[in-house]
């Protein structure tokens, strides 16, 4: 199990070694820092915690550069701290960078992110709702139609799927490829469509169900 916590700089194309045209999301990917070591003996779980980019110390509290410290980041922490489960306990040290290129070229991956935030929206684009007829005297084009009964069970169910907020949600995609890993750069060029902005931070680790 691999993560690695990046940085959405946009989507391009590129041609595979089959000459085929390729939609990818390139991803500034690390350098990450190790800052602490999860086991099962110490704490119930295995995992490693990642630190990716760089806050001024005095932007931060006193609990997180004191949790920072042992691994050399008291001066400078990380902008984001991210966590990726581990299947067993991991070897690896306090303070390692963890670039790119422990991906590699036809890995699947994982990538979560927060969706873009479409404010208040309605039954129609945010459930896909069909809506009613355009013509024919149809009075309802956009709106989403019975929602309950008068007598029975006389209230809305929970859960209805009705307008509401849209949007700005922990989002996961699966199964995606790494087409490309451009080491030097620290860039990772994965296959599709990923959550969020350009700019937006994700969390990148190996494929929890292989494609």
């Amino acid at each position: 199990m691999k993560g690695l916590i990046g940085k959405k700089m946009g989507m391009s194309q590129v041609y595979d070694e089959k000459g085929t045209l390729v939609p990818v999301t390139v991803v500034q990917a690390g350098p990450c820092v190790v800052l602490e070591v999860k086991t099962k003996e110490k704490n119930g779980y295995s995992a490693v915690q990642y630190g990716f980019g760089v806050r001024k110390a005095k932007n931060v509290s006193s609990a997180v550069a004191g949790h920072c410290g042992p691994a050399g980041r008291k001066e400078n922490p990380p902008a984001v701290i991210r966590e990726v489960r581990m299947p067993d306990d991991p070897q690896v040290e306090l303070g390692t960078e963890v670039k790119a290129d422990i991906f590699e070229t036809n890995d699947f991956v994982d990538v979560i992110g927060i969706s873009k935030g479409r404010g208040f929206q309605g039954c129609v684009r945010r459930h896909h709702f069909a809506g009613g007829r355009y013509s024919h005297g149809g009075g309802w084009k956009r709106k989403p139609g019975s929602i309950g009964q008068k007598e029975s069970p006389g209230n809305i169910i929970k859960g209805k799927r009705l307008p509401g907020h849209m949007g700005s949600e922990r989002t996961t995609v699966q199964n995606l490829k790494v087409v490309r890993v451009v080491a030097e750069e620290n860039l990772i060029f994965i296959k599709g469509a990923l959550p969020g902005p350009n700019g937006a931070t994700v969390l990148i680790r190996s494929a929890r169900k292989k494609a």
